[in-house]
Parts: C-alpha cells; structure tokens; sequence
C-alpha cells in the first residue's frame, strides 16, 4: 500500500488561529489578521509557488497598516506555527512494515525550506508533491495525478489523509481511498 500524506495538520501543526491566540489578547486584531493573511488569497497563491514571502508581507502590511509591526513579525517567523505531531512517529513504522510513503502538500517555497531543513521525516518518503514547486494546489484534481503519474503509482493502491474534507473529496474523485485525518489513531497499517 501506498500511504499518501498530507504536511500541515497531519505531520505538523498549522493552526494559525490557535498561534495568533498565544500572541494576542485582542480578539478583533486575531480576526483581523487570521482572515487577511492566512485565510487570504495571496496564501493560496504563494501555496502556488506564485507570491514570495516578501511580496506576500508587502500586501499583508498594506491592507493591515495598523498591524504593520505585527505582520511584518508574523511573517518573519511563521515556522513558530510548526510542531511535529505523533503521526511523524508512525512515519518508521508504516515504512517498517513494507509500505511506501508519499507526501502531498500545499506549502509555500519558505515553509517547504524550513521544514526539509528542520525534520528528517521528508527522508523516510519515496517521494512527494509540494504544491509551490508544481504550480498548483488541492483539491485542483490534476495535483493528484500528478503525483500518481510521477511515481507511476495505481490509485487503487494508494490512502491519502488529508485534514480538510475537500482535498479528500478531490482525491476519491480521482480513485485514491482518503481519511479525513483527525489525529494519529486514525491511521492504521
């Protein structure tokens, strides 16, 4: 079997509304800041390998002029949001027991760097997708392709757990079992 995994929420934490709770008291500046950088549009476009981190703080700081410091802060240290989670541990483990593992992510080129650089997992994975280096991001039904063709891979032979239901959704449209990841227990081998 082909284990196909997401990153964020599955490998590492990405709960930017719970990272902006641990640094701000006022409600109003989490709101403001969660739905104008990280739920934003240019997010997704930098997932794409389309907007740096630079050009992406430069439009943060525009629509956001009273957060400017703040932003600015945020963007600079925006690996402060990952912490490994328990499925990294399984990570051996799966592969111990004679199955491959696959990564699909959409991660931004800053975020891809550090976490190669920072964990050893990405070593442990036959290989992978990471969203900014193929220009396209989930649930987009040619990302999974994609990574079906590349690693000449059999839909039917593969599990994808994802933390959002339309990137699961996408992936059983394309013939690729998935798991609404909610925590490790739910991966099984």
């Amino acid at each position: 079997m082909n284990y196909i995994f997401d990153i964020g929420n599955v490998l590492v934490t990405y709960e930017p509304r719970k990272y902006l709770e641990g640094l701000f008291a006022d409600e109003t500046a989490i709101d403001l800041i969660l739905h104008n950088v990280y739920l934003s549009d240019e997010w997704q476009i930098a997932d794409e390998g389309k907007l740096t981190r630079d050009e992406m703080t430069k439009i943060f700081c525009e629509r956001l002029p009273q957060y400017k410091n703040e932003v600015i802060n945020l963007m600079k240290n925006v690996s402060d949001m990952f912490k490994p989670l328990d499925t990294m541990k399984l990570l051996p483990k799966i592969k111990d027991a004679g199955h491959k593992l696959y990564y699909l992510s959409n991660i931004t080129f800053d975020v891809r760097d550090y976490l190669v650089e920072t964990y050893d997992f990405i070593g442990l994975f036959e290989g992978g997708i990471f969203s900014c280096d193929e220009r396209i991001i989930k649930p987009n039904p040619e990302i999974y392709r994609l990574l079906l063709r590349r690693y000449n891979l059999n839909a039917s032979d593969c599990i994808f757990f994802d933390d959002l239901e339309k990137n699961i959704n996408a992936a059983e449209k394309e013939g690729i079992k998935g798991v609404v990841f909610t925590s490790a227990e739910c991966v099984e081998f």
